[in-house]
Formats: structure tokens, C-alpha cells, sequence
């Protein structure tokens, strides 16, 4: 004990040892002390001494504090004196560091200590994942200290732990549980462990955001009162924007979860603005930085297009617009709001036009683009609010023509107000305005007013100004020229003026001929710009000069030769007289080499650190980057060169017309084929079918034919039975039951003779529809491409409908037969019956024989058109358009084919039911001694005697 009170700050007797003896007996009472409590002491002493002696403590003591670590787990005491320990060592502290002797911290700026213990703690991978284990701990004086420790390890070493957080199973989801800590001082540890986490690591952010962070971040942001909360929420916006920063899957899952609709509480800000305190204006700021990571232009559009449509939707480009027209607001957060508002309706028609709807809260009531551009050609306001002005006026004319079209009519003579202020005429002011800063940024807006927008820059040539009393108007066009001259010859030149103006005449007269022609018509300007461009003067002149050379080049490349004095040929004769091609061509790349174009080419946004980096536009840095190549070639280029490429031109417009044509035909020829293998793939399914359909009918026929020959047999058996009969009395029944009997039978009758006649108005139509199909299938074949093949699948389906006609009809006699016998029963003499068979059989090979007749017919048809095959592939061409009506026509009769054979198949049932019926009766009838005798009777009796008086003739 004596040794703790030397340690601990008592009165030891002898000589005092030195600290790393200290440290060193401490070290060794850790690692070969059995009882819990003497290692406990041993490590609460390291810990008093880790910031005194950092290097000791860190040199000897680390191996034994991480054995603590792993098997002193069951004690939560020792286990929080090891971590602080161990983040004394580690962590970089400016202010512990500054309590140090001189001597010691002298020794520390060679190495940086903490990097080097942060490198030994981290070589074994295992380290982290024990530390990551500790953390779910719940014991305060466990969790704190191990939260501690691991963002001092990402500070000094982000990347590498970064890496081995990554690959340990569920590291990353154990740093979110602590958002989820009921202690805020944990919870709020947590958010700046995750703040170090997440800096630069594309996959952590996207785990840490599918692990509910956004939820959690916007609750926490809530309950800590948002805009008005303190350093906690500082810091979930900054974790906020650590994960949406450049990661698109992020910022998609943030939209998607409709969390962008929370943030419009954040800018409700009250009427009373007096009151801003910093932490406040530093939140919101942080807030605008958020909204302006979702629609930053670097986005992908369509990302950038949805995010602004969801900010309109639920209101929070209202409220932002609300801030921005609101009295007592800071200069930084209004310059800021400026810049969101900006890009939240940058590209956005909906969000522009109702941006353009905004008035301010005056008397009478502005426009808040009047308002905006008032602050912009204000001398007396702050450089960054007049950028951001510039900003927002630029975000809301790009891609917005009718924009583009209402700033440009306040210019126009029969729409100026004298009643009022345009933003036409601030935009007049600011050019023609003594302050440089308002010259460059009135003629770069105007520029933007015109950019892509031919119409726009021809109404702009319409535009005349009273210069003073007593002189003619000039157009806009001729006082920007005056300008440039006038500011030329003044001592001190205005390079700031100068090169807006230049910007704005290139942008106007760039695509547009008639404004050209109305610049060459100035006798002036053309002799002023090659003065210009022949001057040897410093490098601001130099970039004058080369931007002067970009505004005659345009007039060499747009001209129309309109004007005699300056054509094409004659402006380049003037250059090479003048200039030197190649001194002119020196000139015009000097811009590209130029700092300042280089800055503004990055991005859209206007930033620059004072106003005489104030330059070049980033959209016409675009606009030069297309036409330099351009002009170089047209300068360089002789009349010769022009008219052949002129020629070459043409040709190619004409071959790319002749090419078009062919791709349009063989569009529609693939089509037309593509349609006629469909016809051909159905018609073959279709065939198919219809040659299942028609294998099942011949199965059938043939069971009919079956049935029919057994039912002859037993005709011929029950015949002499029946004869016995003739003549007896009926026997057993009753007069009543007779009548009902002969009533049904009269009724079969009836209806026997309805189907009858159907049957044959079928037959009609099968007939019809044979000669149909036939003339269709010869129209067909010769309007296919395939026509042989269609020509044998018409011929078969023919040839199957002439069979499916013959067998009916083969039926129908069958079925009369049966009739006659099945009435006259065997009273008939025998004689009659072979007659019957013999005239059926000679009924059959006259059938049979025309039927060959017309095979033939067709066979012979088949030749002839198989020899004109080579003829009609010819017309082909011409017969490809009625192929679709022949081929639906085709389908038509095949379908009324199929109609037709389904009710004849039930005409079949029909009547068989109807025989069987018939045959029941009579046979009861027979039974009971009836004389059956009707009309069908006399029809056959007549037949049979008409036969046997043909066979005396005969004789």
C-alpha cells in the first residue's frame, strides 16, 4: 500500500522514482496480480498518469490495458479505467496537450504520438472487434469511454478503420444502437463517433442509411427543436450530410422514404427576426446545405427533377421563398436561402413559373425577381448577396424560354411601364451604370435572357434607348458597342465592363444572322475590333483582345452575306491583311489558358473571392468551348474550301435523304414481313388444327358408318318379324294413350322436317363457302410470298371440306334409308331392296366419278398456276396489300367453316335422337298391331313403283 500512496500523491521516505519506474512497476502489478482488486488499482493509477506520461504509459502499458480488455470483461470498473486510459494515450487533445511541460512537448513534435499508438492498437484487427463487442455493454462507465476511444482511432487512422468496421459482422449496426442510448450523452457521443465514420466511405454512409438513420437523425433533430436546438443538432445535420453528399443511392432512399416533406418545419421562422442567435443561423445554414445536396445540379437530372417536384409539392420551396422576402433575416442565411432557391427552380418549369408568381411584402407590391435584381445592381450591397442575386436570376432563365420571353418584352417599347420599375430596365441601369461590378452582372443576366433563344434575340434587336435629349434613339445593340469604344479610351480601362459587354454582344449575335448583319452594319464596329486585336498590350488586354476576336469570328461563321463590304471573304482578307491568321488564332486561345476561365468552366454557381475574379460566365465558357474549333476552321478556310464543302454538304444532305428513304422502306418492308411470318405462323397453327379437327370428324364418320351397317343387320333380321304383325289389333291399350303416341310422332314429324330443311340450307352454305374459299385461296396465292406452300394448305383444306361434304351427304341418304326401312319394315318385296342398294351404289360412283372430274379440274388448275408462279412473283409487290383482307377473309370462312360444323355435328345428334325417338314409337306402335302408314309411306311406295315400271321398260 505504501507503493499506491508514492503513486498516488503521499509522503514515501527515499528517494522518489522516476515516472517510467512507476510505470513500469505498475505495469508489472497488472499483468502478475491475481486478485481482481489489486489489478483494478494498478490501472486506475496508469490512468492518473496516461496524460502526464503519454509516452510511457502508451509504450508500456498497452499490451497489458487490452489483456484487461479481454479477460476482465466481467468487471465494469476496470474495464472503463483501461479505455480511459487507453483514449488518453491516443487521442490528440490541443488542450491536454497544452498543459505539458515544455520539455515533453518539444519531444512530442517529432512523431505525432497519437497516429503511432493509434497504428499499434489497430495492427491486430481483433482489437477493433473487442472494442466493438465492449460497446454493447450498457454500463455508462463501459459504453462512454469505448465510444470515446473508437472516434479517437478514426480520427487519427479514418480509412483503415473504416475498412475493418466494414468487414466485422454487424460493426456498423452496433454503432447505430447508440442513437438509440436514453442517455444523451452517449447518444450525442455516438453522433460525433458516426460523424467520424462516415466521412468519404460510400458503403458505410449507404449502411448507416439502411440502418434507419434518417428516421432516427430528423426524430432527434425534432425533439432538440430543430433550427432552434443546440450543438446536437448541428451535428446530426452534419452526420445528415455526410451521408447524402455525393451519393446518389442515399439521396434516392432519402426522397423515396419521403423524408424531404420533414424538413419543411425546419424554415417555418417566426415574424420576430430580431432574436438570431449564432448556434441558430449556423443550423440553418446546414439546413440550406441540405436542401441544395438534393437539387445540386452535379445530380443526375431526372434525381434533381423529382427532388424539386417533391419540394413544391409539399410546400418547402413556399417557405424557402417566404425567408427570402422576409425582413431582420441575417445576411449570410438570406444570401444562402438565395442560393437554394436557386437551384430548388434551376431547370424546373413548374418551380420557375411559381418563383416568377412571388411578390414582396411592399406597397405597391414587387416581384421578388424586381426586388432580388435591385440588391444585384446595388453598389452598397454585400459582393456575396449580389453573386448569389446573379445566381438566382441565372437559375431561373435556364431552360425556361417563357422566362427568357417575359424579361426581354419589359424591353420592348409597347410593354414598358413609367409607372413602375421592369427588370428590364434594372438590368438597362445596371449596364450603363458607373459601378463595373453592375455592368458585368447586368450583361451577363441579359446574356442568359437570350441563351438558345433565337426569337428572344431578334426581339432584342427592336429595343432603342434615348441617350440624350436632342438625339436619335440607338439600339441596344449599337450603345453596347459605344460603351466598349468609350471605355476604351478612358484612362484606367474597365477590363471588367469591357469583357461583360463582349460576352453579352457573343452571345447575342452567336446563331443569329440578322443580329450579325445588324452588328456588320455599323460601319464602326469591325474596324474597332481589329484595332483591338492587333494592339500588343498586357494580359488583361490580351483577354480582351481574344474575346474581341471571338466576336468577329462569329461574324465570319453566322454571316449571310448580306452585306456587301463584309462578307465571308472579305472579313477573313481583312483578318489576314490586318492580323495574320495565325496572330488571330494566338488570340482567341489565350482565353482558354486564362485562370479565370478555368474557374468559372467547373460550375454554374458565381463563386469568386473578390469582385475583380469576376470574368466569365459559365455558360459562355460553354458557348466558347463550341465555337472555337469552329471559327479556327473557318478562318483558316479559302473560298474554294467553302464552296466544295458547301457541295460536299449538299451531297451529304442528299445521301443522308436517299439513306433515310431506305432506312424507312426497309423499316416498313420488315415490318410488312415480320407481319406476313405471323400470318404464316397462324395459318399453320390454324392448319394444324383444323387437321385435328377434321381426323376427329373422320373417326367419327367412320363410328357412324359403323353404327349404321350393325343397324342394318338388325333391320334385316327384325324384317320378317315384322311382317307377322301387319294387320293385328292392338292389344291391351286404350284409345287415349294411341292418340297421345301418334301426336308425339306427328310432333317428331315436324320437327324432322325443320331440321331437315336447316340441313339443307347448310348445305348450301357449304357450298357457297366451297367456291368462296376457293377464290379466295387463288387470290391468296398470288399475293403471298410463300405461295406454293399456302396453295397446297388451300388445296387440302378444299379437299377436306369436298370430303366432309360427300360424307355428310352419304349420311344424309343413310339416314332417309333407314328411314323408309325402318317404316316399311320387311313387307317390302326383296326385289325393292337390291334395287335400293343397287341405285345407292350407282348413286356412289356417279359421286364418286364427279368428284374425280373435279380433282382432276383442280389438279389441272394447280399446273397452271404453278407454271404462272414466276409471273405472279412478279406482280407480288403490287399484291401485298390485299394479302391482309384476303388472309382475314381466309379466317372469316374458316371460322364460319368451324361455326358450320359444330351445328352440323348437332344436326347430326338431333337427328339421331329424333330417329331413335321415331323408331321407339313405331316399334311400340308395331307392338301393339298399328298400321303405320304416313307420308314418307307414300313417297317410298311411289318411288318403288316408278323403279319396277323402269325396269319393265327396260325389259
Amino acid at each position: 500500500m505504501n507503493f499506491f500512496r508514492g503513486v498516488m500523491g503521499g509522503q514515501p521516505a527515499g528517494p522518489q522514482p522516476s515516472g517510467a519506474e512507476t510505470i513500469q512497476k505498475l505495469c508489472d502489478r497488472v499483468a502478475s496480480s491475481t486478485l481482481l482488486d489489486d489489478r483494478r488499482d494498478a490501472v486506475r493509477a496508469l490512468k492518473s498518469l496516461s496524460k502526464k506520461y503519454r509516452l510511457e504509459v502508451g509504450t508500456q502499458a498497452m499490451d497489458h490495458l487490452i489483456r484487461i480488455l479481454q479477460t476482465d470483461r466481467s468487471d465494469s470498473e476496470i474495464l472503463g479505467y483501461a479505455l480511459d486510459t487507453l483514449y488518453n494515450i491516443i487521442c490528440n487533445d490541443e488542450e491536454e496537450e497544452q498543459d505539458e511541460s515544455e520539455e515533453e512537448t518539444q519531444q512530442k513534435q517529432v512523431d505525432d504520438l497519437g497516429a503511432q499508438f493509434t497504428d499499434r492498437f489497430i495492427q491486430d484487427q481483433e482489437n477493433i472487434t473487442l472494442l466493438l463487442t465492449i460497446l454493447e455493454e450498457f454500463d455508462f462507465h463501459v459504453r462512454l469511454p469505448g465510444v470515446k476511444l473508437l472516434t479517437a482511432l478514426l480520427k487519427n487512422q479514418c480509412a483503415q478503420l473504416q475498412g475493418i468496421i466494414l468487414v466485422s459482422p454487424m460493426g456498423v449496426s452496433r454503432l447505430m444502437d447508440l442513437l438509440a442510448d436514453s442517455r444523451e450523452v452517449i447518444r450525442n457521443d455516438g453522433l460525433l463517433l458516426l460523424l467520424q465514420l462516415t466521412k468519404g466511405n460510400a458503403a458505410i454512409q449507404k449502411i448507416v442509411a439502411f440502418e434507419n438513420a434518417f428516421e432516427r437523425l430528423l426524430d432527434i433533430i425534432t425533439e432538440e427543436g430543430s433550427s432552434d436546438g443546440g450543438i446536437v443538432v448541428e451535428d446530426c445535420l452534419l452526420l445528415l450530410l455526410n451521408l447524402l453528399k455525393n451519393n446518389s443511392s442515399n439521396q434516392n432512399f432519402f426522397k423515396e422514404g419521403s423524408y424531404i416533406q420533414r424538413m419543411k418545419p425546419w424554415f417555418e421562422v417566426g415574424d420576430d427576426n430580431s432574436g438570431w442567435s449564432a448556434q441558430k443561423v449556423t443550423n440553418l445554414h446546414y439546413m440550406l446545405q441540405l436542401v441544395r445536396v438534393m437539387v445540386s445540379p452535379v445530380n443526375s437530372p431526372g434525381a434533381t427533377a423529382s427532388c424539386q417536384k417533391a419540394m413544391f409539392q409539399c410546400g418547402l420551396l413556399q417557405q424557402l421563398c417566404t425567408i427570402l422576402m422576409a425582413t431582420g433575416v441575417p445576411a449570410d442565411i438570406l444570401t444562402e436561402t438565395i442560393n437554394t432557391v436557386s437551384e430548388v427552380i434551376r431547370g424546373s418549369q413548374v418551380n420557375q413559373d411559381y418563383f416568377a408568381s412571388v411578390n414582396a411584402p411592399s406597397n405597391p407590391p414587387r416581384p421578388a425577381i424586381v426586388v432580388l435584381l435591385m440588391s444585384m445592381v446595388n453598389e452598397r450591397q454585400p459582393f456575396v448577396l449580389r453573386c448569389a442575386v446573379l445566381y438566382c436570376f441565372q437559375c431561373f432563365l435556364y431552360k425556361n424560354q417563357k422566362g427568357q420571353g417575359e424579361i426581354v418584352a419589359t424591353l420592348l417599347p409597347s410593354t414598358i411601364d413609367a409607372n413602375s420599375i421592369s427588370a428590364g430596365q434594372l438590368l438597362c441601369g445596371g449596364l450603363f451604370s458607373a459601378d463595373s461590378l453592375s455592368n458585368w452582372c447586368a450583361a451577363v443576366a441579359l446574356g442568359h435572357a437570350l441563351q438558345d433563344n433565337l426569337t428572344q434575340k431578334e426581339q432584342l434587336l427592336r429595343v432603342q434607348l434615348a441617350t440624350s435629349l436632342g438625339k436619335p434613339p440607338v439600339s441596344l445593340l449599337q450603345q453596347c458597342t459605344n460603351i466598349l469604344s468609350q471605355t476604351k479610351s478612358e484612362k484606367g480601362s474597365k477590363v471588367q465592363t469591357r469583357v461583360g459587354l463582349l460576352m453579352l454582344l457573343c452571345t447575342w449575335i452567336s446563331n443569329c444572322p440578322i443580329a450579325v448583319t445588324h452588328f456588320l452594319h455599323n460601319q464602326e464596329n469591325v474596324p474597332f475590333l481589329t484595332a483591338q486585336i492587333s494592339e500588343n498590350l498586357g494580359e488583361d488586354e490580351r483577354l480582351v483582345q481574344g474575346l474581341c476576336a471571338l466576336l468577329l469570328g462569329i461574324c465570319i461563321y453566322y454571316n449571310d452575306n448580306s452585306l456587301e463590304n463584309y462578307t465571308k471573304e472579305k472579313l477573313k482578307q481583312l483578318i489576314e491583311k490586318r492580323i495574320g491568321k495565325e496572330n488571330f488564332v494566338e488570340k482567341l486561345g489565350f482565353i482558354t489558358k486564362h485562370e479565370l476561365y478555368s474557374r468559372a468552366a467547373q460550375k454554374p454557381q458565381p463563386t469568386f473571392s473578390t469582385p475583380e475574379h469576376m470574368l466569365f460566365d459559365h455558360e459562355f465558357t460553354k458557348l466558347f468551348k463550341e465555337l472555337e474549333g469552329v471559327i479556327t476552321k473557318a478562318v483558316h478556310k479559302s473560298s474554294e474550301e467553302e464552296k466544295k464543302e458547301e457541295e460536299v454538304k449538299k451531297t451529304l444532305e442528299q445521301h443522308d435523304s436517299i439513306v433515310t428513304q431506305y432506312k424507312d422502306l426497309i423499316r416498313e418492308q420488315d415490318t410488312h414481313i415480320k407481319a406476313l411470318k405471323e400470318q404464316v405462323a397462324g395459318l399453320t397453327s390454324q392448319s394444324e388444327e383444323m387437321q385435328t379437327t377434321i381426323t376427329q370428324q373422320l373417326s367419327q364418320i367412320q363410328q357412324h358408318k359403323d353404327q349404321y351397317s350393325i343397324l342394318k343387320l338388325k333391320l334385316g333380321k327384325s324384317g320378317d318379324q315384322g311382317s307377322a304383325l301387319d294387320g293385328a289389333q292392338v292389344n291391351g291399350l286404350q284409345q287415349e294413350e294411341l292418340t297421345q303416341l301418334r301426336e308425339e310422332l306427328d310432333e317428331l314429324r315436324g320437327q324432322q322436317s325443320l331440321l331437315q330443311t336447316q340441313l339443307s340450307d347448310k348445305d348450301a352454305l357449304i357450298n357457297s363457302m366451297k367456291s368462296e374459299t376457293a377464290t379466295a385461296a387463288s387470290a391468296q396465292v398470288a399475293g403471298a410470298s410463300d405461295t406454293s406452300e399456302l396453295l397446297r394448305e388451300v388445296e387440302s383444306l378444299r379437299v377436306q371440306v369436298q370430303r366432309q361434304a360427300a360424307e355428310i351427304s352419304e349420311l344424309q341418304t343413310e339416314r332417309k334409308e333407314l328411314l323408309r326401312r325402318a317404316e316399311t319394315g320387311a313387307s317390302a318385296p326383296a326385289t325393292v331392296d337390291g334395287a335400293v342398294d343397287a341405285s345407292k351404289v350407282a348413286e356412289l360412283e356417279n359421286l364418286l366419278a364427279s368428284q374425280n372430274e373435279e380433282m382432276q379440274k383442280l389438279k389441272d388448275e394447280l399446273t397452271s398456276l404453278s407454271s404462272n408462279r414466276t409471273a405472279l412473283d412478279t406482280e407480288l409487290a403490287s399484291a401485298n396489300s390485299t394479302v391482309a383482307i384476303l388472309q382475314a377473309e381466309k379466317t372469316k370462312l374458316q371460322n364460319e367453316v368451324q361455326e358450320t360444323k359444330k351445328e352440323q355435328d348437332e344436326l347430326l345428334m338431333l337427328l339421331a335422337d329424333q330417329d331413335q325417338k321415331i323408331l321407339s314409337l313405331k316399334q311400340k306402335l308395331k307392338d301393339l298391331g298399328e298400321t303405320i302408314e304416313d307420308e314418307d309411306d307414300l313417297d317410298t311406295r311411289d318411288q318403288f313403283e316408278e323403279e319396277d315400271e323402269e325396269e319393265e321398260d327396260d325389259e
